[in-house]
């Protein structure tokens, strides 16, 4: 019966997902054991309730595996959140801030002890006892340290001081309250926290890893929404540790879990969840944590170590929200127009800019190139375009003002279709973003950590429609069974209206949302056809093309400079196509392509994406649409080059359905072998280097076949001949675009390989 709940909960969960998210894109599937206990640790915890869900469905996806989830108990006592945790089998977590409470009076530190708390008006001894803590206001941090001993209602002590063993919270504190008596106020107020014995939950915990059992946490401890992790919580090393020390067959295997979101509170985003190597927990820890102690303490610290290294390797953590949009406009640049990245592949390649800037931050031609790309992208802000929109940008000529009147005429279109839809869910979609963003207020006006209170947002416009909506739904079919009985309808369609309309609405309202998602592509797409069509504009549009052909020569520039000081075999599986190279070439069918999972994709199929079939077709860019490279490192036929392509606003997105599954990171799908990280970066080269005509099969140089079914086959192939990148851009750009590619591509390298040395 258990069984048949969890199943059923996940479908539910899976058809409210896919209708928040535009796509959720799992990586590294094959990393989580198929058997055996397994604690499946993700972060960052930056969409509160949607992220356990969006990790169990996806490990239930790839491996048919339930996966128990640790819950604070005080949201598993609230009736919506704790009705869907219970069917989930979630195991609830008591926490101390939870049950915080005011403390009478003001405290202070004594300016001679840092464990000693002094109080004014308290009552020590009737609101405190030993293992109990005091927290500090928001101020400071809400510093939390335990008590050892209370003296009297005004004096108690510390076991350790604000900060743990380093005190560096203390500073903080003796610096406050410095600030406080200049303005005439001793002391802070303060909050009790009670003591809570967790055994209980250890133990249903380890139960659950001795049955082979898998179990899911957020070591950070609570949701947020910064850019970089939190720091990680002891208890996911005490639950593998004091499993396997309680039970020396228990072997634990801990999985790193990370989640990226491209603007996680947004309706119709997108998700990967990303796997990473099972990690297993030393024997040496076990022995000892068995000890006790100071060698507990320090096997816990040691595992946590571990743990965190694996976060890093499927997280991306930027220090602040300006670096992360500086290292995702130098992606963007990178690639080289006609490419389409999987989402995969846009996370790895956001996780090695983001790793390398780190590294090389303080170079002056990085710190030159940072300059310059911010100067971009206020230049993009100012034009009101997007960066995918510029190589593509054009001319004004007969077919430009066409063009606009063509996609002026289809969003008419879009918006009549979409309009009755966005009406009857009008009340739904005020009141949820209403009711999301004062939650946000009070979740932020809650916590230490968040910055905007964003993590919650996705979750309260989730919970709000499922409740609003089948209350706005029996109202219209309340309406509509009454008009019905007014117009002295026949007795039949009376009784049946109430049916038909909640049987409707559904189907209804999902279509206004397709109808509205191909309506903001083409107004999306609106602006640089107004912009070449202005009076003016199209030095501006010049400059802007310029600017970004120079830029991402740069980027590769710098990157062919300082990849070769991170990675070891950078120079072996480098990007070879800049910017400014001229596409291959290819032969593009009427309705192109097929996607991975069997449907045409966007660019061809005139019901997914009608304005771009009829944009090649009636407007005449199909003569350019031959050319093009993909990130599969074919020939890959791109639609309409030249042309304002139609993306998300978040600009991560492509055409992801036409190029290969990225190829698994950590470990060799035929072989089981590990691979380091360098080796997963060649992995990522070899997607952008190698040059193939397209067939019917695409097999990458590493093996991979794409299949319909999105599956993985690894087979033995002879990687064809790619450019190497000692060609110089002027020569590329020197040869005839009607010659063979792969003939030009092999005369090219042999005339670099018998030029003379320097």
């Amino acid at each position: 019966m258990a069984t048949v709940a969890y199943e059923t909960a996940l479908m539910f969960w899976r058809i409210i997902t896919q209708i928040f998210f535009r796509e959720i894109r799992p990586r590294g599937g094959f990393n989580i054991p198929r058997d055996g206990p397994v604690i499946f640790a993700g972060a960052p915890h930056s969409n509160q309730f949607l992220d356990p869900l969006l990790l169990s469905l996806e490990v239930y996806r790839e491996s048919r595996r339930r996966v128990h989830f640790l819950t604070a108990a005080k949201s598993m006592k609230r009736k919506a959140v704790g009705f869907f945790a219970r069917q989930m089998d979630s195991i609830p977590v008591a926490r101390a801030v939870d049950e915080a409470k005011p403390g009478t009076g003001s405290v202070y530190l004594s300016p001679d002890d840092p464990c000693l708390v002094l109080g004014e008006g308290t009552r020590f001894k009737s609101e405190f006892s030993p293992k109990m803590q005091i927290m500090l206001p928001k101020s400071m941090n809400s510093a939390v340290a335990e008590v050892l001993t209370v003296i009297s209602d005004t004096e108690l002590r510390l076991k350790k001081e604000f900060g743990s063993e380093t005190g560096k919270e203390t500073a903080r504190v003796r610096e406050k309250l410095a600030e406080a008596e200049t303005e005439g106020t001793k002391g802070f107020p303060f909050k009790i926290l009670p003591f809570i014995d967790q055994q209980e939950m250890y133990r249903g915990v380890y139960q659950r890893l001795k049955e082979g059992g898998c179990i899911g946490i957020f070591p950070e401890g609570g949701s947020h929404d910064r850019t970089d992790l939190l720091p990680l919580k002891a208890g996911v090393s005490i639950m593998a540790l004091g499993a396997m020390a309680n039970d020396p067959s228990v072997k634990v295997k801990i999985v790193p879990v990370g989640l990226y979101y491209f603007h996680a509170h947004r309706f119709r985003s997108r998700a990967v969840v990303e796997f990473g190597s099972a990690l297993d927990v030393p024997e040496e820890f076990v022995e000892m944590f068995k000890q006790g102690g100071s060698s507990k303490r320090e096997a816990v610290a040691k595992l946590l170590d571990l743990i965190y290294d694996g976060l890093k390797t499927v997280t991306i953590r930027a220090p602040d929200y300006d670096t992360l949009m500086l290292i995702q406009a130098a992606r963007r640049l990178y690639k080289t127009p006609g490419q389409h990245p999987t989402l995969g592949q846009v996370v790895e390649l956001n996780r090695r800019f983001l790793e390398g800037y780190t590294h090389f931050k303080d170079e002056p031609r990085v710190q030159k190139l940072k300059a310059d790309v911010l100067k971009y992208n206020r230049l993009l802000r100012d034009l009101g375009l997007r960066d995918h929109q510029v190589p593509r940008a054009k001319k004004a000529s007969w077919k430009t003002l066409s063009l606009l009147s063509y996609r002026l005429v289809l969003l008419l279109i879009w918006a009549v279709l979409a309009l009755p839809g966005t009406i009857l869910n009008g009340p739904v979609i005020i009141l949820a973003s209403v009711i999301s963003r004062q939650k946000a207020r009070e979740a932020l006006a809650a916590s230490v950590v968040k910055v905007a209170g964003r993590d919650v947002l996705a979750t309260w416009k989730i919970l709000i429609c499922l409740g609003a909506a089948p209350l706005l739904y029996t109202f219209y079919a309340i309406l509509a069974t009454a008009v019905a009985v007014r117009m002295q309808a026949p007795l039949g369609v009376r009784l049946c209206t109430p049916f038909l309309v909640i049987f409707a609405l559904p189907f209804m309202n999902y279509a206004a949302l397709k109808f509205g998602e191909a309506g903001m592509d083409v107004l999306k797409s609106l602006r640089p056809l107004i912009l070449a069509l202005g009076p003016g504009h199209q030095r501006d549009l010049d400059k802007v093309k310029d600017m970004r052909m120079r830029l991402s020569n740069e980027v590769v520039g710098v990157i062919n400079e300082f990849g070769p000081k991170l990675y070891d075999d950078f120079d072996q599986f480098r990007i070879l196509v800049p910017a400014s190279a001229p596409p291959s070439t290819g032969s593009p069918g009427v309705w192109r392509r097929k996607s991975s999972v069997g449907q045409v994709d966007a660019q061809g199929n005139l019901l997914i994406h009608p304005m771009t079939w009829i944009d090649e077709r009636l407007f005449g860019w199909s003569r350019t649409a031959s050319r093009g490279i993909s990130a599969s490192g074919g020939s890959t036929p791109v639609s309409r080059p030249q042309t304002p392509d139609i993306e998300s606003e978040e600009e991560d997105h492509g055409d992801y359905d036409d190029v290969i599954n990225y190829i698994p990171a950590y470990e060799d799908a035929s072989r089981g072998k590990l691979r380091n990280r360098q080796g997963s970066y060649a992995d990522l080269q070899r997607l952008r280097m190698t040059s193939v005509n397209q067939t019917n099969t695409p097999v990458t140089s590493s093996g991979v076949q794409t299949s319909d079914d999105q599956s993985m086959h690894v087979r033995s192939r002879k990687r064809k001949e790619s450019l190497s990148d000692l060609v110089p851009v002027g020569r590329i750009a020197s040869v005839d675009r009607r010659e063979d590619f792969e003939k030009v591509t092999k005369g090219l390298n042999k005339e670099i390989s018998e030029k003379p040395s320097a």
